[in-house]
């Protein structure tokens, strides 16, 4: 079964009129919406970083879509805030909310001046808070000392039906990492249609084969090949402009 989501770029648009574009995609047709999470955006062009958790409880109660949103729980979140924000919007909107936890982008999580760990300790920071997510989630009380720390910590609102917690995974390597305890994967997709099964089959083959896999494709459109150029092009160049001149949807497929 495939889904096509409309994909709400914070970096690019301000929240207000992000929560239009939002009801459009509903009224156009769209089968959810996916959430970006950026403190920082790409470049200054783009100039633009909403809070998405605030957002996202505006968008779904403006909408009767099922929504997500991309997270990085371990430096700029303590995965305890990640685990009340998402089970509050749970519970607001029962069976219309899911998580994709990745391991984050320097360019956002580095303002916590706290460094910026290697590949290899992000991983194992990712899935202590995976682990912590989820056990607040089952309402127990968790204490925990690792790459992450969290004491006596408990949830008191919980929702009835808990949200699917996705890797967000880029390469072949963490998509196949992401297969052992996701419950699914959302990831770019390539140029070449065979890299895209090769990322697919990672997940699948390391216990992700009947888990939801969501592929995420950029694209730019305008009038004519020259214009939408320009377009794609100035949506990460790095002189300032009105985002308004960047519009680029993206859409996400379910295998």
């Amino acid at each position: 079964m495939a889904l096509i989501c409309y994909h709400a770029s914070h970096e690019q648009f301000p929240p207000s009129e992000l929560l239009k574009f939002a009801v459009m995609a509903e009224e156009a047709g769209f089968d959810g919406i996916h959430s970006s999470d950026h403190f920082h955006p790409w470049s200054e062009r783009q100039g633009q970083s909403g809070f998405s958790f605030a957002w996202m409880g505006a968008a779904m109660q403006a909408t009767s879509l099922p929504f997500s949103m991309v997270c990085a729980p371990g430096q700029r979140y303590h995965p305890a805030i990640v685990a009340q924000a998402g089970a509050t919007l749970a519970e607001m909107f029962p069976g219309r909310f899911n998580l994709e936890l990745g391991t984050g982008e320097a360019i956002n999580e580095v303002i916590t001046r706290t460094g910026w760990p290697d590949k290899r300790v992000r991983n194992e920071r990712l899935l202590e808070c995976a682990g912590i997510i989820r056990r607040l989630w089952d309402g127990e009380e968790v204490t925990y000392s690792g790459h992450v720390k969290i004491q006596q910590a408990k949830l008191y609102t919980r929702p009835l039906q808990k949200p699917l917690l996705l890797c967000a995974a880029i390469s072949i390597e963490t998509a196949r990492w992401a297969g052992s305890w996701a419950d699914g994967l959302l990831t770019t997709a390539e140029h070449e249609v065979e890299k895209n099964h090769e990322k697919i089959n990672a997940f699948r083959d390391n216990g992700g084969a009947s888990k939801p896999i969501y592929l995420q494709y950029g694209f730019s459109y305008a009038r004519n090949r020259k214009r939408r150029g320009r377009r794609s092009f100035s949506s990460m160049a790095l002189k300032h402009t009105s985002p308004r001149k960047t519009r680029k949807p993206a859409y996400c497929q379910r295998f």
